[in-house]
């Protein structure tokens, strides 16, 4: 899979993504971003990864999820687009299908992330990385984007070198 070219709008978000991701980094936790943006462009919510509070579901991608599911017509679901940071894992693929969720872009991909763990000398964690479209076929997928991924490649450097 390619990288791909994102509009100024789109680029606002997924730098957005970023900054969630930094601001978990600092928080102690793994990082990882993502902001819910509705069918007419506005952004709906965001959230950043949670799981150092020893619950390792809180993805932000799996959060968004839930919220869209509690908060949005099925119509408005199918609309939305899902900008992250990185690629969604099995987990979170499979709750942004069955919340019926649109398109999803993102920074970097599961590949690149799972090269960045070797490189790190860092243990695979206990769910296998898959591409999104193996978990949800059919759906629109975007990514990775160059540049941003480089940055969110360090964040994950800081975060494996501080633990």
């Amino acid at each position: 899979m390619g990288s791909i070219v994102v509009n100024e709008t789109e680029l606002r978000h997924l730098r957005r993504c970023v900054e969630l991701a930094t601001e978990a980094l600092e928080a102690g936790d793994e990082p990882f971003g993502s902001v819910l943006v509705g069918g007419d462009g506005s952004v709906l919510a965001e959230e950043r990864n949670r799981v150092a509070s020893g619950d390792r579901t809180r993805h932000p991608e799996f959060e968004l999820a839930r919220w869209a599911a509690a908060n949005m017509s099925p119509e408005e679901r199918a609309a939305a687009t899902v900008y992250t940071s990185g690629e969604h894992c099995p987990m979170c693929a499979a709750a942004h299908g069955w919340a019926g969720l649109g398109r999803i872009v993102y920074v970097s991909s599961s590949e690149q992330l799972t090269a960045w763990r070797i490189e790190l000398e860092v243990p695979a964690p206990p769910v296998r990385a898959l591409p999104i479209r193996d978990v949800v076929p059919g759906l629109v997928v975007e990514g990775p984007v160059p540049g941003l991924a480089e940055q969110v490649r360090e964040l994950h450097r800081r975060f494996h070198r501080a633990s």
